[in-house]
């Protein structure tokens, strides 16, 4: 519930709006049945390194030649025409379209040898946010639903640490993950375990001049004094319903009653969504476009207390179907030097610096990464294609070791020559530092208990 009164009601990420969630669970509380899973049995892990997680995903596969993976001794059909230049780190070198990155890599682990084996961008996505590879792989145009139910990370730590809350512990923005078609990945929700533990999609332009949250606000001819008012016909109704359904379903009404209402009345939360509060010399800083926005954005949900929340790389204005976003298959350095890199480069070493000199950088675990990588030779158009065989990512902050490469890949970028790292393993170094235990155990619908992740932790990366 963000509000009952809202005449363009926000959408979760299972495409119900919280207008209709409202009703929803009001009917559920009366007999319906709320349909979550059991209870996890929570682990902490022995220390909490990192208070909060912004996964920046970079959607559509950026290239590990022309990132954190250059090849300047190959072939120019594969090393394309850009050079590697130095960074911060002795020995490591990233691609010249990344010249404040590059001043940075002190804070940054560089992961070489990212690997999925899925050269589909829903499969390879799905892999890649769950932890869990797709059946089949290599499936384009997956859709949400069993067997591919597993959730993904972010409802995991909405569901282990929103139990207790009255907040959203885990916030998607500023749009899901879809195919041309509107085809929404499946993975970007909390699958077997139940509506209630979806992280909170919102949809938004943080560029826009006019930003605000649908939701946030009272509709129009609604006081303050009606809205305390509807509550109390809520709360009424709420007692009511509870005689007639387990406590277990009451509860779980009740938190996400309190989170909707958090995000609705809570101060700390207002402030976090008004960028107006930014000067806008910082707003400069981070590019005053929809992906610059949404990363600041991040940064201030971080600050108001919010512990995870996942930025999706959204497509430009325009841009053609069949080659979006960064899947780059024609005129990819073109593409790249124009449109990508540069906000990308602008955005990243924004948040690193503006965390650092906040002090949150080192309670604030980093992610870069996209569902997969490109392939290590140009096609007939000038791009690169899918491939899932090896990539590059980056972790930064919340207790990782920085200045450092791990894993990498063979002379062509094209596969791993050392250290594999899978999802899995990239999904278990990042419940480890923000204190789960990687082998805590949830239950699904029919109460069948499995571990949250079946990664190990990247090694000499913490």
């Amino acid at each position: 519930m963000i509000s009952i009164l809202d005449s363009k009601p926000t959408r979760l990420c299972d495409g119900i709006n919280r207008r209709d969630w409202i009703s929803l669970g009001g009917l559920s509380l009366l007999g319906m049945g709320f349909g979550d899973a059991k209870a996890a049995s929570y682990k902490f892990a022995k220390e909490r390194k990192a208070k909060a997680c912004i996964f920046l995903y970079l959607t559509g596969g950026p290239p590990q030649h022309e990132t954190w993976d250059p090849k300047p001794e190959a072939p120019i059909e594969i090393r394309g025409p850009y050079q590697p230049i130095s960074t911060t780190t002795v020995g490591l070198k990233v691609c010249e379209l990344m010249p404040k990155t590059a001043l940075l890599t002190n804070k940054i682990c560089v992961l070489r040898s990212m690997m999925t084996n899925d050269n589909a961008h829903s499969s390879s996505g799905y892999s890649m946010l769950t932890g869990t590879p797709h059946q089949p792989m290599n499936f384009e145009n997956a859709k949400p639903g069993a067997p591919n139910d597993t959730p993904s990370f972010a409802a995991i730590i909405q569901k282990l640490l929103g139990s207790a809350s009255v907040k959203p512990e885990a916030i998607v923005l500023p749009e899901h993950i879809w195919n041309d078609g509107g085809i929404t990945w499946p993975g970007q929700d909390a699958g077997f375990l139940g509506r209630a533990s979806n992280p909170w999609l919102i949809n938004c332009h943080p560029e826009s001049a006019e930003f605000q949250i649908p939701g946030l606000t009272l509709a129009e001819g609604i006081n303050d004094k009606r809205f305390d008012e509807r509550l109390k016909i809520l709360e009424s109704v709420n007692n009511s319903a509870s005689k007639n359904q387990s406590n277990k379903n009451q509860k779980q009404f009740e938190n996400q009653t309190k989170q909707a209402l958090n995000l609705m009345s809570g101060e700390a939360t207002r402030k976090a969504f008004n960028l107006n509060l930014e000067p806008d010399s910082m707003r400069e800083r981070y590019g005053k476009n929809r992906w610059g926005q949404s990363v600041l954005l991040a940064r201030r949900l971080v600050e108001s207390g919010v512990p995870m929340i996942q930025v999706n790389w959204t497509r430009f204005a325009n841009e053609p179907q069949g080659s979006p976003s960064w899947d780059t298959h024609a005129k990819n350095a073109e593409k790249l030097k124009k449109e990508l890199m540069p906000v990308m480069d602008q955005s990243y070493s924004a948040l690193l610096e503006d965390l650092e000199y906040r002090g949150l950088l080192k309670d604030t675990l980093v992610v870069w990464a996209g569902e997969f990588g490109r392939t290590p030779k140009h096609n007939g158009n000038a791009g690169r294609d899918h491939w899932g065989h090896v990539f590059s990512a980056a972790l930064a902050g919340g207790g990782i070791k920085g200045g450092q490469v791990i894993g990498s890949s063979d002379k062509t970028g094209a596969y791993v020559k050392d250290q594999p790292i899978r999802p899995q393993d990239l999904h278990a170094t990042i419940y480890n530092q923000m204190g789960i235990a990687p082998d805590t155990e949830i239950h699904d619908i029919q109460g069948r208990p499995m571990p949250i992740c079946r990664g190990q932790i990247i090694k000499n990366a913490v």
